[in-house]
């Protein structure tokens, strides 16, 4: 059977129920969901998360609680309550997802694995859709490195560990991004033995290399972090994984533990659809060739929206394209470039990290001056023993304005609003420093940030 419709959207999560919400006017509109209903941030990723580390930062302040003279009695993590909170707030968020989705008509919705069997024409289970637009809104997952396959039984990704009823005795975390860094930390502070191991000398979110330098001596002061690790001979024995494991580059020490995260990386949920019957350019690794302005695949009136297009693997950013997707079919062949909004990018770590505007690796050399603030003397931080964090602010040299910053800091998600919201409006190092600051503030170590680097801009 043959349906001939006028979109076809292939993912219900962030970007793909934006890009319906945009499009549905045009007509016909088939909304294709081969797993669960329920974004991604709310089952399994930004929510949960955030769950997760709110019971840490409740262990985390009650441990410290006896440098300011207060001695909390009889502090105890119960893993099962802690998990159990986690899944019933989550569910609770997915519900809300859920019941927008229940709101769309069902005669909109076609549960089913999509994939191509020629250009404009999708198969789904036994149906067959011939669409004048396709968004392709499937999302990423988790890529699993080769050295990982003989233990994959006691192998997880970050989506599996909202799912625990309890918490494990210890844990191997595989990768020093973002992921991996927000749930090693949180369960590190929710009493699990936990080592992070990273390769290539990635920290989180930053490019600035001193910043890296900074976070990674820090971590590995505060637990058991190693930037640059190996390990081989791995192996299950009952119900742990064994290894050996170099923290130093050469000298191999044999531990294990319960499960190994996996948090190295994230590879767009494309394999599934088939591209190669549907008339689309694609690179090496099978990605569609897309413009990065429109959003459309080479001259067909396919779109890519959300974490499928493997850039800006971030809510709002997927909410945006998604949105601008559904525009772009709805109008299409006048098509419009997506207005894209000054970057933020926020790891909820503690010390958190952040990226406002452009980021360091970002900057053309020697067009730039840099303001620098440590936090470990800033007075409103020492007040509540979170002095610990570096910050860098970019000034360009001929126009002074504000450019981007890097940040390793106590609340720095505050300041990464700020600072996103001066970038988007073109502002100057000058006019930031006009604005009011108050005392005493977080905020105070920004602007002596920026009186640094307005010295260095020679500006004063």
């Amino acid at each position: 059977m043959v349906q001939k419709i006028k979109t076809a959207i292939i993912g219900t999560g962030t970007a793909g129920l934006n890009a319906y919400r945009a499009v549905k006017s045009l007509g016909k509109t088939i909304l294709i969901e081969g797993g669960r209903y329920g974004t991604t941030c709310a089952r399994v990723g930004c929510m949960p998360s955030k769950l997760l580390i709110a019971a840490a930062d409740a262990a985390h302040h009650a441990e410290i609680a006896p440098q300011f003279g207060v001695h909390p009695k009889n502090i105890a993590i119960d893993g099962a309550q802690v998990m159990d909170r986690v899944k019933r707030e989550r569910d609770r968020f997915v519900g809300f997802v859920l019941e927008s989705v229940d709101n769309i008509p069902s005669e909109d919705k076609l549960v089913g694995s999509a994939e191509f069997i020629a250009p404009m024409t999708l198969k789904v289970g036994d149906q067959i859709l011939e669409a004048e637009r396709i968004i392709i809104a499937t999302g990423s997952r988790t890529v699993y490195p080769e050295y990982l396959k003989p233990v994959m039984a006691r192998v997880i990704s970050n989506e599996e560990v909202f799912y625990w009823n309890d918490l494990p005795k210890s844990l191997l975390v595989i990768g020093t991004g973002v992921i991996g860094l927000e749930l090693a930390q949180a369960l590190h502070r929710l009493g699990v033995r936990v080592t992070v191991m990273g390769r290539g000398g990635r920290i989180g979110i930053f490019s600035d290399p001193v910043l890296r330098q900074y976070t990674a001596e820090h971590l590995e002061k505060t637990m058991d972090f190693v930037a640059n690790g190996k390990l081989k001979d791995l192996r299950i024995e009952g119900d742990q994984v064994l290894g050996l494991i170099s923290r130093n580059g050469s000298e191999f020490q044999e531990d294990s533990w319960d499960y190994i995260l996996c948090a190295a990386g994230r590879v767009a949920n494309l394999d599934s659809l088939n591209l190669a019957a549907s008339g689309l350019g694609l690179d090496k690794q099978g990605q569609p060739h897309f413009s990065r302005q429109t959003l459309q695949c080479g001259s067909q009136p396919v779109f890519l929206a959300g974490d499928v297009t493997n850039e800006l693997q971030l809510l709002h950013e997927a909410a945006d394209e998604g949105r601008h997707a559904g525009l772009n079919a709805l109008h299409y062949p006048n098509l419009s470039e997506i207005k894209r909004r000054s970057p933020l990018n926020i790891a909820f770590t503690d010390p958190q990290m952040v990226v406002s505007g452009q980021a360091y690796s970002e900057l053309v050399p020697e067009s730039f001056a840099t303001g620098r603030v440590s936090f470990e003397n800033q007075g409103r931080s020492r007040i509540m023993l979170v002095n610990h964090g570096l910050m860098h602010v970019y000034g360009d040299k001929e126009s002074h304005r504000f450019l981007g910053a890097e940040i390793y800091g106590p609340q720095a998600e505050h300041l990464g609003h700020l600072l996103s919201w001066s970038h988007q409006m073109k502002l100057t190092i000058p006019e930031m420093l006009a604005m009011p600051f108050y005392h005493p503030v977080i905020e105070e170590g920004l602007r002596t940030a920026l009186k640094d680097l307005e010295s260095k801009l020679q500006l004063i």
